[in-house]
């Protein structure tokens, strides 16, 4: 039986602090965001399945190493995901398979900027959705990668809204990202 945390900021904290109710936590909660990014990138659910496990894996990892304050857990993950499915890219490109024209056809693209692109345009286009303040919000914790503290700084928000407005902006991404999978 899994110990669902109530919100992210408990889930961010326990996380980051280790255990593993914390990362069956993580996983259950991230792991359908991180594998619609690594199909939609990979185009191979074989592929996808184990961009999503080594996710994971090197979150875990590096647990120690998250910092709560710096950014919700869920971009962290997303941040994870982009190195992982670029570390797929690239292998495809370094070992293209004779079976796989796909592949074979993509060595000679830049797979890297293509997915940045993408992956930009679909994050931009679900910010767009939400209502000023959380697109506001949630632009400043995605594309300047500012700490929760730092965006109600400058937007002069309570931290809680901040906090609030992260929360239910990437819940609705993660919902819009599995309908849209």
């Amino acid at each position: 039986m899994t110990a669902i945390l109530p919100d992210d900021s408990e889930l961010s904290d326990a996380f980051s602090a280790g255990g593993e109710p914390a990362l069956r936590a993580a996983y259950e909660r991230w792991s359908p965001l991180v594998h619609s990014l690594a199909l939609r990138a990979l185009a191979d659910p074989s592929a996808a399945e184990d961009v999503t496990q080594q996710v994971f894996v090197k979150a875990w990892r590096h647990s120690a190493r998250y910092d709560p304050t710096r950014a919700p857990l869920g971009a962290w993950l997303v941040g994870i995901t982009r190195n992982c499915i670029t570390d797929a890219l690239n292998d495809r490109q370094r070992h293209p398979s004779a079976a796989d024209p796909v592949v074979v056809e993509e060595t000679t693209a830049a797979p890297e900027p293509a997915f940045d692109l993408a992956e930009r345009a679909l994050v931009a286009g679900e910010l767009d959705r939400l209502d000023e303040v959380p697109r506001k919000v949630m632009r400043l914790a995605f594309w300047e990668d500012l700490s929760h503290r730092e965006i109600a700084e400058r937007l002069d928000l309570p931290l809680g809204t901040v906090k609030s407005h992260i929360h239910r902006s990437l819940a609705r991404l993660r919902t819009r990202l599995e309908v849209i999978e």
